[in-house]
């Protein structure tokens, strides 16, 4: 699909209102577009008419004025949209209540492949929110979009010159602070943009580099609660993480004439992210409840490790008419990249103690002696020496063919067809080393401590802090094969291919207020997996292949009504792939019990129904309610297959295995305005809500004694509400915006597919963040932001809220920034 150039800025509302806008005369199927400052509100919603389906957008000005750090931050504004945090920032995007891996990321039309080595989605906290022009989120797809989302299709869009008006310069300089470790570091950006050649050639360029130092506490129990309420186990951690992206966007475009267009488009980035855990775990010799004294074994360990992601992407492509046909072709390839070289997945020390204890269940607060701080009371038990690398590559060809006929009465017509071949290549190689007493000697922790103690808010200090460097030090000289672990190293190891070949036909008709969008895609998918099984000790190859043929009907409508009131209707079909990581076809089988992936499972399939009205509300504003519902065959999940045909013997059977059919419904309400017909100074106010409300319902199961059971539960993920509240301010060159971003509850791990007692859930979330910027003069700005302001922990719990699965602050952060711009 053809977007044309985006509109200049994001107002607050809009930002918030994530699905409807309003155009005056509809020429043909619209898209429900959120985007705009108060200036750009009318330009937005003239260009709104130009997209088909049900779409979201955010604008690079309206990332730039909140304090959002990376692109999943930005999207988390828009309803139905939820985040997958890691350390306190957003990483994973999840849409309508459905998890990352069922959503597709593309940069400037590439799919955007995923670093991580289980993941079919890419972390977004790698694309730094400078390099970005604007960000799309589709909820329904029209027949000529790839059909591999199921809650949505994010498209991450970087800037061209012919995005603005003459020449662009701009420099950001700024800093951030992080209030827990009381950190600063710089971060900074440019961008420049022109055109030549007469304004036929385009150039647009852009950089940026952003670090952040900080520092987060954690106590865990990972939920190790015995069904009386007591504790077997809980772990303390320190974390101090350094992080970096580094990123740069390139455009090329070529328009000769009208009809004419060549482009060329380019994105690059690095992410580093350089993390070391300090943690204090205790093991209870017997379980324990709160305020109960005991023996157990404690372990002080330091997990320190440096992860490199690298992520790029290049489209070239264009589009020529020819006798009434539009021809348009484009070549793309992403590739990503993440090593850990030699990172020290774990040194444990260990001791035994007398009169361990811990008091309150939530956030678990550890008693015991003094002697827990000694660190010549702990002996070394292991380190374990991680080297990882996993690559994801993606390419495509595509071509489309598109004509606007008249037929009988005057109505218009627009036929599309076209079709397209993906290529991904996603491979994984690990290798692990234990290297244990024998290896290593037999030092206490007080050999490799250094660097002071270990800070930590709840309880004090464990005590002097283990060095890195000592411990790499440590194992010198010594033979790392002597330690290698088979099992993470040849079950880790795996080679997966995916081709899809796609093709489509639709059409778009208009009848004066009324547009109507029908087409059929079709997707033929070939997949082949290779990987490693380890039985009884035995390395054996598993090689799996698959292929599926999927069609997949689409139909929208649109009816302008009068007055600024528009009705909207989608019936749709799309479908994805499993994750890799359930997908992998790497095997262990020792004993009784086993554990392996699922490269035999099937796609998965929805059937999506999404209706609403939107009503405009004059130039400032916008109020829409939309229901929508998803049934989702061949839903995936984790069980037990001991007692089943081939696995009579076992004890034990983890693995994946397709469900008949999970279901989805909810509605997204929105409202933003600009309040400019109020009188002065509070013309200035404007003010934006969204909600989101969502229900879904999925059973799982397995063999119990070679009995079927079964239970019924939520969609892993799956917030039932979500609400943005925002109320900003603007006028005599000063901006200001507060924000809040709620979420419920929702499911984050089935640990039992018998046992409901036993699924973690994560707790209810509220952000607040405050944005501030002035502008000095036409030339210079500068900027104040302030993220994180209720300090919001990360809580998970084990069925009971009072039983703390993990309990994580990061604490607040803030900005300072200065931007020169000349255009």
């Amino acid at each position: 699909m053809h977007y044309k150039k985006l509109p200049l800025a994001l107002s607050l509302g809009l930002a918030f209102a994530a699905q409807a806008q309003t155009a005056a005369k509809p020429e043909q199927l619209d898209t429900i577009v959120v985007t705009g400052q108060r200036a750009s509100l009318q330009s937005a919603l003239d260009k709104q008419r130009e997209a088909q389906g049900v779409l979201s957008v955010v604008h690079a000005d309206g990332i730039g004025q909140l304090p959002d750090g990376n692109a999943a931050e930005a999207l988390a504004r828009l309803p139905g949209v939820t985040l997958e945090r890691d350390q306190g920032e957003g990483r994973f995007v999840r849409v309508r209540g459905l998890g990352s891996d069922y959503n597709t990321i593309s940069i400037n039309g590439a799919t955007v492949p995923a670093s991580e080595a289980g993941r079919r989605a890419p972390g977004l906290d790698v694309v730094p929110a400078g390099l970005i022009r604007s960000l799309e989120v589709h909820k329904t797809l029209t027949p000529d979009m790839d059909a591999s989302s199921l809650g949505g299709s994010v498209g991450v869009n970087t800037l061209t010159a012919f995005d603005v008006k003459g020449r662009l310069l701009s420099i950001d300089l700024g800093a951030n602070h992080d209030a827990n470790l009381g950190a600063t570091k710089p971060r900074l950006g440019a961008t420049y943009a022109d055109r030549f050649a007469g304004g036929k050639l385009g150039v647009a360029l852009a950089v940026s580099r952003d670090e952040r130092r900080f520092a987060s506490d954690n106590v865990e129990t990972g939920g190790a609660w015995e069904d009386d309420g007591k504790l077997e186990e809980l772990e303390l951690r320190r974390y101090t993480i350094l992080r970096s992206r580094t990123g740069a966007a390139m455009s090329l475009d070529w328009r000769p004439a009208p009809g004419q267009r060549l482009y060329l488009r380019g994105f690059a980035s690095r992410f580093t992210d350089d993390e070391q855990r300090q943690a204090l775990a205790v093991e209870f010799e017997e379980a324990q409840a709160p305020g109960e004294l005991g023996d157990g074994t404690v372990v002080r360990s330091l997990k320190a490790r440096k992860e490199t992601a690298r992520t790029a992407s290049l489209a070239l492509g264009g589009s020529l008419d020819i006798a009434g046909w539009q021809l348009g072709a484009e070549a793309g390839m992403g590739r990503a990249e993440e090593r850990t070289p030699e990172g020290l997945a774990g040194a444990k020390f260990e001791a035994d103690f007398s009169g361990l204890g811990f008091s309150d269940s939530r956030r678990p607060l550890l008693q015991g002696p003094g002697a827990l701080r000694q660190a010549a009371a702990y002996e070394l038990d292991e380190v374990e020496v991680e080297d990882s690398r996993a690559r994801d590559h993606v390419r495509h060809l595509k071509l489309d063919l598109k004509r606007n006929v008249e037929v009988a009465g005057g109505d218009g017509v627009e036929l599309k067809a076209g079709a397209k071949a993906t290529r991904r290549h996603k491979d994984n190689q690990q290798e692990t080393y234990k290297l244990d007493s024998d290896l290593l000697g037999e030092p206490s922790l007080a050999d490799v401590v250094g660097g002071g103690n270990v800070s930590y808010p709840w309880g004090g200090s464990f005590g002097p802090a283990a060095d890195a460097g000592k411990l790499r030090a440590l194992r010198r000289g010594v033979n790392l094969a002597e330690g290698r672990d088979d099992e993470d190293s040849l079950v880790g190891d795996v080679d997966l291919k995916e081709h899809v070949d796609a093709a489509y036909a639709q059409a778009t008709w208009e009848r004066g207020g009324f547009q109507l969008l029908g087409g059929l895609r079709m997707e033929r998918i070939t997949f082949k997996a290779r990987g490693n099984g380890l039985v009884a000790g035995d390395v054996q190859p598993v090689s799996v292949d698959t292929r599926s043929t999927h069609w997949l009907p689409a139909l929208l409508l649109r009816q302008d009504l009068g007055g600024q009131l528009l009705l909207r209707a989608a019936l749709t079909n799309s479908l994805v792939r499993p994750s890799f990581d359930q997908l992998s076809p790497g095997r262990v089988v020792d004993g009784d019990e086993a554990e392996l992936g699922n490269p035999n499972l099937k796609p998965l399939r929805s059937r999506n129904l999404d209706f609403g009205v939107e009503q405009g509300l004059g130039r400032d504003g916008t109020l829409s309610a939309f229901a929508f519902t998803k049934r989702i065959r061949d839903f995936v999940f984790q069980t037990d297959l001991a007692g089943t045909p081939g696995w009579e013997n076992f004890g034990q059977v983890n693995t994946f295995a397709n469900g008949d059919s999970a279901r989805l419904h909810g509605v997204e309400l929105a409202y933003a305005q600009a309040l400019r017909s109020l009188p002065a100074p509070f013309n200035g106010l404007i003010v934006g809500a969204n909600a989101s409300f969502v229900r879904s319902k999925a059973r799982v199961g397995g063999y119990e004694d070679g009995v079927w059971k079964s239970r019924e539960i939520s969609l892993p993920s799956q917030s039932d509400r979500s609400f943005n509240l925002s109320l900003g301010w603007e006028g005599q060159g000063l901006s200001m915006r507060l924000a809040l971003n709620q979420q419920s509850s929702y499911l984050l791990e089935v640990r039992d597919v018998f046992d409901a007692a036993k699924d973690l859930r994560v707790d209810g979330q509220k952000r607040l963040d405050f944005s501030m910027k002035y502008a000095v003069g036409k030339q210079l700005e500068v900027s104040f932001e302030a993220a994180n302001l209720t300090n919001q922990a990360y809580y998970v719990y084990q069925a009971n809220p009072a039983q703390n699965a993990q309990y994580e602050r990061y604490g607040r952060s803030f900005k300072l920034g200065m931007k020169w711009s000349l255009n």
